[in-house]
């Protein structure tokens, strides 16, 4: 059982070259093996850290790890929107490359404060997972944009920001940290509880 959970983390972490894969190689053919892999992938990403805390596994290492992954298994996802429709993502280029902006940007961060990449597992962030899922089932289901991919857009400009303020807030390094409200109140010294949402 203590196994599972980085079992889960790397089968997360082999779809990710398998969908790069599907969706260069084959494009629109492989729409629904696509999307199947992307939400076996969902449920692999919220199992994970529950299976973990129950079997008394969950550790920096692990979600560190779990970070790292997601991180990988969101491109190859991105990619493959690309792939099997790029004037839909060139139309809506600005929006994006300030997604990876703020990306790049909240690692840059915490790499400088902290020495370590960022691990919050925040509360807004785990709500711009659920958006990506509705925003890529349009984009490589669908060939469309529409509403799921704005409010992927703003969910994630928004939980960017959250991110940013709690690694900004922090007084030292720490993970699983739900919103800046809770990093506030770690930096005023009161004891934080735990997320157990997705975590």
């Amino acid at each position: 059982m203590k196994t599972i959970p980085y079992f889960l983390i790397a089968t997360r972490f082999i779809f990710a070259p398998v969908i790069f894969s599907l969706a260069y190689f084959n494009g629109e053919k492989s729409q629904f093996v696509i999307l199947t892999l992307m939400f076996i992938g969902l449920l692999t990403d919220i199992f994970d850290g529950i299976i973990a805390r129950k079997v008394g596994v969950s550790s920096e290492k692990l979600r560190r790890l779990d970070s790292q992954v997601d991180l990988v298994f969101w491109l190859s996802l991105g990619f493959a929107a690309y792939f099997i429709n790029p004037e839909v993502i060139k139309n809506h280029w600005q929006s994006i490359a300030l997604i990876f902006i703020m990306e790049a940007l909240y690692y840059i961060i915490s790499i400088i404060k902290f020495k370590k990449e960022t691990c919050t597992h925040a509360w807004l962030s785990k709500m711009w997972g659920l958006s990506l899922l509705i925003a890529f089932t349009y984009l490589i289901g669908f060939q469309q944009a529409g509403w799921a991919f704005y409010l992927a857009i703003f969910l994630g400009i928004v939980s960017h920001v959250d991110v940013i303020l709690i690694i900004l807030i922090l007084p030292k390094w720490q993970y699983d940290i739900p919103s800046c409200y809770h990093a506030w109140n770690i930096r005023k010294g009161k004891q934080r509880k735990k997320s157990t949402l997705f975590n």
